[in-house]
């Protein structure tokens, strides 16, 4: 059970209800998972969110690349509900089963697309190191350009915030998600 109850829209002060309607109507079309946390302080919501927006649906980091790191960040973390809302959105946009299961696991994914190893050895070394080397970054450069490995090293911080967020607040997942590290299934 989550640490702190989603709040219910008719009880919002109206900084909450201001933030929660700015949610609900944008890109995220509802408001749920990190947000439903973070609408307690509604200006860090407004601020993380306006942030998200950005780093999710219009960075220079093509979708499928995007929803690849969002998985490192989640198994990094081991942030369920960030594996749970992520997991199949990067199996839809082309990253197969057998990958997202070796990141699951913290092993090393074979990859077919030079993108994809770029993004996986800058996020694992970014994420472990709390640096990349000069070979790694040189890696997200080619494949994304210099403004792009900007854009990729804030995603990345942007999903370690949420996955902390989730994480601390045990912000609930459905009953049926299935989070390979809780249960040792693979994602489908």
């Amino acid at each position: 059970m989550s640490r702190l109850p989603p709040l219910d829209p008719k009880n919002m002060s109206g900084d909450q209800a201001e933030v929660y309607n700015s949610i609900a109507s944008g890109a995220r079309g509802a408001v749920r998972g990190p947000f439903t946390v973070l609408l307690h302080s509604p200006e860090l919501a407004r601020r993380t969110e306006q942030m998200g927006v950005y780093l999710r649906f219009q960075c220079a980091v093509p979708e499928r690349q995007r929803e690849l790191a969002i998985c490192i960040v989640a198994a990094h973390w081991r942030a369920d509900y960030e594996w749970y809302a992520h997991a199949d959105r990067a199996w839809k946009n082309g990253v197969s089963a057998q990958v997202l299961e070796a990141i699951s696991s913290r092993k090393m994914p074979e990859f077919d697309d030079p993108a994809d190893e770029a993004v996986h050895a800058y996020a694992t070394e970014l994420l472990r190191e709390g640096r990349v080397s000069d070979k790694v970054y040189a890696l997200a450069v080619d494949a994304f350009g210099a403004s792009g490995a900007l854009d990729l090293t804030g995603l990345l911080g942007y999903y370690t915030l949420l996955a902390l967020t989730l994480n601390a607040f045990e912000v609930d997942i459905p009953e049926d998600a299935e989070i390979p590290w809780a249960s040792g299934t693979a994602p489908a």
